[in-house]
């Protein structure tokens, strides 16, 4: 198993296991090889997963190379994305996303403030989205009126897709994306577990009928000056339990000392990092980091349109988000109160489209204080 930390833009060769220590630091994020995951070799797998659970303490965000998604995929899905975010607006606002608290469809200019969802006060985010929930079997259960799937505890996270009616090729690449990036997902909860010291499958009951989401953000090139403290996409962390993403250059992760880190694009690689869920359900052990995409000079050449294909990998919507048993103790015990997945991911998402603050009624039910507090102490740059 080979790690590195990345140059801001071209891959290196990474050292070998031996150098993990010195390699990874919270001053770069880290390029891992996944391929011992998916070998015979039992002392490498393990290997993985102690690089994985250094990685996941210092900063929470990795580059994967070695993972089995296809790079053709991922280019087609780039290329019929961009064709939809070409479209006129009168004819993306033909699948506008319903309402705040439904994930579907098209997300115009300006609509979300990111930063609201750590109760930060900024001016909409300069991208355009589109997003879609589980496909198929998912839509079917909702549609034909299942409990599990149209109950309200599920915050409308099953509603049926929104799909265009061109570009025509969207809906099947999307679908397939999607579909790979689960079967994707899985695979990184069973390596998490052996990282964290559970039985490998120990995730695969509260994520087998995820309310998972793939989006698409796009960020056209800038005409003028953005306003004071407006982004690309402002700062927050992410509300699951890990996160794919296929990037452009921009996006910066801040580290636990405060310091904003470049992720590096990598070719052939993903961008991996952790959520809420399981900064929370580890106590902490593993950070969910704060991340943004900046915004490039007006004048300079980094000024071009930027997409993002991001994957949420989401719990079940009952499942209950508390403190795995590995990781608390009588010298440290859970520090959040239980939650399910569903009310804590729907009273986020809300945050960012209604550009709300948090009250303090909602930060003492969710634990949230705690969780965003633990940044506030640190120095910012």
């Amino acid at each position: 198993m080979h790690i590195s930390a990345a140059p801001r833009r071209l891959m290196r060769i990474t050292p070998p296991l031996s150098n993990v220590a010195a390699a990874v630091t919270t001053l770069e994020v880290p390029v891992i090889d996944l391929s011992p995951f998916y070998s015979d070799d039992t002392q490498a797998r393990n290997e993985l997963a102690k690089a994985i659970d250094k990685v996941c303490q210092d900063i929470g965000f990795l580059v994967v190379t070695g993972h089995p998604v296809d790079h053709k995929l991922i280019q087609k899905v780039r290329d019929v994305t961009l064709e939809f975010f070409d479209l006129p607006e009168t004819e993306k606002l033909k699948i506008k996303q319903p309402n705040d608290d439904e994930l579907r469809g098209y997300g115009p200019m300006l609509s979300e403030g990111l930063s609201y969802s750590i109760g930060k006060k900024t001016p909409p985010d300069l991208k355009e989205c589109l997003t879609i929930g589980p496909p198929g079997f998912t839509e079917a259960r909702y549609l034909l009126g299942d409990e599990y799937y149209t109950s309200k505890n599920t915050c409308n996270r099953f509603v049926p897709n929104l799909w265009p009616a061109e570009p025509r090729a969207l809906r099947p690449l999307w679908e397939e994306y999607f579909r790979v990036m689960m079967r994707f997902g899985i695979d990184l909860h069973h390596l998490f577990c052996v990282a964290l010291g559970l039985p490998e499958d120990y995730f695969d009951g509260f994520i087998d009928k995820t309310t998972s989401a793939m989006r698409a953000l796009h960020y056209p090139p800038l005409s003028d000056e953005p306003e004071p403290g407006q982004t690309r996409a402002g700062e927050h962390s992410d509300y699951d339990n890990l996160t794919i993403c296929h990037v452009d250059l921009g996006l910066q992760a801040r580290n636990r000392d405060g310091d904003w880190v470049d992720v590096p694009v990598v070719q052939d690689g993903l961008v991996v990092n952790l959520g809420d869920f399981l900064m929370r359900w580890t106590n902490d052990r593993w950070i969910s980091t704060r991340h943004r995409v900046i915004n490039p000079p007006l004048d300079s050449e980094a000024n071009r349109g930027r997409l993002s294909l991001i994957c949420f990998y989401e719990c079940n919507c009952d499942a209950l988000i508390e403190c795995l048993p590995t990781c608390q103790s009588d010298d440290q015990p859970a520090k959040y109160p239980p939650i399910t997945a569903a009310n804590y991911i729907a009273e986020k998402y809300t945050r960012q489209t209604r550009f709300e603050q948090w009250s303090e009624a909602s930060t003492d039910l969710y634990g949230t204080g705690e969780t965003e507090s633990r940044f506030d102490e640190r120095p910012h740059s």
